[in-house]
């Protein structure tokens, strides 16, 4: 029987409560494997599951746990931040030892060689990793319906998308199989899944995470971050993984301020921390596709901001409308380069019925889907001769004015507050047949990646019984006061009702005859 309170925990209850012996480590894990192997077959959150390993980690760190007791408060108070507490990790996160497929079936049957540098500090700090997470194929798409292992549902509701790419960390934290996960961002992948799925997601300033281990889709936009039910959960997963790594010459040398310790835990200090605080809102991001429940739930959330004492400044970011073509440029062409090394000979899928060339054909051919195979074709034309200074080189120069109208803005302001997504969850298969529509789910979260600030999603309420996500931008390395702003809004709306629900297709997820997703009732799944 699993025992659904221990899954209702924060991370930091878990924490909490693991070092007071109100439970072990290992009910902590059993409970929420449970959870998930009961209700993951109509979400499909999970690629792997990895109960052994995790159980095992679990008791070891139960030993750790009992030793520090016996010696006292302060060997408690310096057990590292994650001990005992469950996470999952994004399927293209190397784990030694463990398949790591990026959602392709390119790379099935891989198992990684090492540990990607967030891996091994997650696990230094005592995290215990009890799988891998669905995702759009090689981090393409905003809904994870173009994962090769099939799609994932949205907890709130089963028949709509949980946002991609990174949709399976998503769904597994509202769906209370862990805490906490791990998810990456390139044009939103973070921040535009968190808000579809009612939690918390951060985007760090690229540089801020190492990517050693992480597997490739656009190098220069890539930035891994954390997802959970809360900032402070958010700040303790992300002061785990920052940091200089020296496999990562992207990696910034820059100091990591301890996030956590700069969250107030009363919810009174939290809401203090507006005064004074000027907070710009782009009028961009409120344009046309905008639905008006998105609208109507972001404006009042900065009312509830500027009641509490910061200042709402209108503020212009005039190249806005050239953050979608300028991100499918770069992207698709750092991809064309990064996935050139899949070629059936190394690692990976392979096809050998031929000779070389007619190997190289088929393995690719067969192994990647068609967004990724939309998106190479793109990025390999952007590159092609004749076309680099005209496609290519432009969008750069593009992503030089974007970057500048977030520093002017920035000279006003402290942070921005916009919408994350323009809209709520869309139906599954809605958009699958027409890209640009896909496309521009992450308008709103694509301008921050081409510029390489931090990015924050946290719930704001609902429209039509789907959650809103608030987004909140800072400048370069100021994750802190980004993730302030945001546990100060969690502060002031905590009496709403809409905080106190759960996703409403919880019940459905324990039924036996829900389907799994993107298979009809009836059907075979």
């Amino acid at each position: 029987m699993v025992d659904r309170r221990l899954t209702r925990l924060l991370a930091h209850e878990m924490a909490s409560g693991l070092r007071a012996g109100d439970f072990s480590a290992r009910e902590l894990v059993d409970a929420h494997l449970g959870l998930a192997l009961a209700t993951d077959r109509p979400l499909h959150a999970w690629l792997f599951l990895d109960d052994e390993a995790a159980r095992a980690a679990a008791d070891r760190a139960d030993a750790r746990l009992a030793e520090a007791r016996r010696a006292g408060a302060g060997a408690l108070n310096a057990l590292p931040a994650l001990l005992g507490v469950p996470l999952g990790l994004k399927d293209l996160v190397v784990t030694r030892g463990q398949a790591s497929t990026a959602g392709s079936r390119i790379l099935e049957g891989f198992v990684g060689p090492f540990d990607a540098t967030i891996a091994a500090r997650i696990r230094e700090a005592g995290g215990i990793v009890v799988g891998k997470t669905n995702m759009d194929e090689f981090a393409m798409g905003s809904s994870t319906e173009h994962s090769a292992w099939g799609p994932t549902a949205n907890p709130w509701d089963l028949g709509r998308v949980p946002g991609g790419s990174s949709g399976g960390s998503a769904a597994a934290v509202a769906a209370y199989h862990v805490p906490l996960a791990i998810g990456t961002d390139t044009g939103g992948s973070i921040r535009q899944p968190a808000a579809l799925c009612g939690v918390a997601g951060m985007k760090p300033t690229y540089g801020r995470v190492s990517r050693y281990g992480i597997i490739a889709f656009a190098s220069s936009l890539d930035q891994v971050g954390p997802f959970a039910r809360d900032v402070r959960d958010l700040a303790t997963l992300l002061q785990v993984v920052a940091g200089r790594d020296d496999n990562d010459s992207t990696s910034s040398p820059l100091p990591v301020p301890d996030y956590a310790a700069l969250l107030p835990e009363g919810d009174d200090e939290a809401a203090a921390l507006l005064r004074g605080m000027r907070l710009g809102l782009p009028r961009e991001y409120f344009a046309a596709g905008l639905e008006p429940g998105v609208e109507a739930r972001v404006r009042e959330a900065a009312a509830a901001l500027e009641s509490a004492g910061a200042e709402i400044v209108d503020v212009s970011l005039p190249h806005t409308d050239y953050g979608l073509a300028t991100y499918y440029l770069i992207a698709p062409a750092e991809a064309s380069a990064n996935l050139a090394r899949y070629d059936g000979i190394r690692f990976g899928h392979s096809m050998r019925d031929g000779d070389v060339l007619a190997n190289y054909l088929a393995t690719r051919g067969t192994g990647f889907g068609p967004e990724v195979k939309r998106r190479i074709v793109l990025g390999t034309y952007a590159l092609s001769a004749g076309y680099y200074d005209a496609y290519y080189v432009k969008a750069q120069k593009a992503r030089t004015l974007i970057k500048a109208d977030f520093d002017a803005a920035f000279e006003r302001v402290d942070a921005l507050i916009a919408p994350t997504s323009p809209t709520v969850a869309f139906p599954l298969g809605a958009r699958m047949h027409d890209p640009v529509a896909m496309y521009l789910s992450d308008v709103c979260t694509l301008p921050v990646n081409v510029a390489g600030l931090p990015g924050l999603s946290v719930p704001c309420g609902l429209s039509d019984g789907l959650p809103v996500g608030l987004q909140v931008i800072g400048r370069a390395w100021e994750e802190a006061r980004v993730l302030q702003i945001g546990r100060a809004y969690e502060a002031i709306s905590a009496d709403a009702g809409w905080r106190r629900l759960e996703p409403s297709d919880l019940p459905a997820l324990e039924n036996p005859s829900t389907p799994a997703p993107g298979v009809a009732a009836g059907s075979a799944a």
